[in-house]
Formats: C-alpha cells, structure tokens, sequence
C-alpha cells in the first residue's frame, strides 16, 4: 500500500473537502458492486442498526463506492439494481448512498472522513481496501474470512465479524460509532498495524 498516498488526514478538514458536515459519520464501503462483496449485507445492518435511531437521523450515513451510478435501470447492473432496489425496501434511503467510482486523489479523503469502513465480502484473498482505510486511520469491520482474518486485528485495529450476519454487523457498527475513545485507540493502532504493508517494508522484507 502507498503510504505516502494513504496517510491519516485530520476528520475536520477531509470532511470538509468533501462537503460534509463536521458532526457528520460516515459508514464506508470501498470496492466492486457483485454479489461476493456482501453490501446486501451491509444495507441491512444499517437498517437494524440505525432505521430507528431518530436521534441518529441525519447523521448517519452508509457511503458505497463502487460501480457506475445511473438513474437509468437499463444502464444498471443486475447487482445494482437488487441493492437499490433493498435500499427501498429497507427503507433506508437517507442513510445509504451509492456515490460510484472516485479517483485516488479522492478516496483517501473518504477514507480519512469515515468513522469505519465495512468489507462485508464473503470471500477476499487479500482485502487491499481494508489496508489502505488502515493506513489512513480508519478502524476496519470485516468478515472473518480469507485474507481479511489477518489483516484485522480483532478487537484491536476493528472488528472481524461472522459472514452474511447482519444482526452481529449492526451490534458492531452501533457499538464502533457510540464508543469515541475505543474508535480512537483503534485508529491510531491501524496506522501502526498498516505499516507492515508499506511498499518500503515489502521491499525490505523481499
């Protein structure tokens, strides 16, 4: 992972680069948009987790990025279409956004503004978004499968979590935005954790 690129940004200032407000929290999803990612997954948790926190409306949201976004269905994929139509089904179209595919220069900025980001995948070899929100001090909650089970540190860089149960992905999430001094530790251990994947520690270790 670039290091350089991926580095701790202050929450203030890259939320207000991407025009959010500063009480903002945001929920982040980084990655492809088909089915082994598990983001029908994530929408549920999110809508058990926050469908009827009336204090929390508004200030929560679950940013996807990923995919192409249309409002044309024939321009949708079929994984696309299924996950909007969920969204609406849920009813939690306030607090899930698909914002797309961003550049690099952006995504560290998402990544530094987002209180976690969720890799929900039922499978990943590796899990390189999960080392890049690490390396940018974002806590990680991920499925405990493939390459994800050694990447996080339960309980210590995040949280690894059982696959295709949203209820413990909800309990986790609520638990993560709640606590501030638990997602703090978290942050400042995932830059450290993150480090082992430089490509100056790569290199050496080759």
């Amino acid at each position: 992972v670039d290091t350089e690129l991926f580095r701790p940004v202050p929450k203030e200032a890259a939320r207000a680069a991407l025009g959010m407000p500063p009480d903002h929290h945001l929920v982040l999803f980084v990655g492809r948009i088909e089915p082994l990612k598990g983001i029908d997954t994530l929408i549920e948790a999110m809508a058990m987790a926050f469908k009827h926190r009336e204090d929390l409306r508004g200030k929560v949201e679950l940013a996807i990025i990923g995919g192409d976004v249309s409002d044309d269905p024939s321009k949708m994929t079929a994984e696309m279409i299924r996950l909007q139509t969920l969204r609406h089904e849920l009813g939690v179209e306030d607090l899930v956004t698909f914002l797309g595919k961003q550049d690099q220069a952006t995504l560290p900025l998402y990544y530094s503004a987002a209180e976690a980001l969720v890799v929900p995948s039922h499978y990943e070899s590796f899990g390189m978004v999960a080392v890049e929100a690490m390396a940018s001090g974002t806590p990680v909650i991920a499925s405990d499968v493939g390459g994800l089970s050694y990447i996080v540190d339960d309980g210590v860089t995040g949280f690894l979590v059982p696959d295709q149960q949203p209820e413990v992905l909800a309990d986790r999430l609520e638990f993560l935005l709640q606590v501030d001094p638990l997602r703090r530790a978290f942050s400042r251990r995932a830059v450290e954790a993150a480090q082992r994947y430089s490509w100056s520690h790569i290199a050496d270790e080759m």
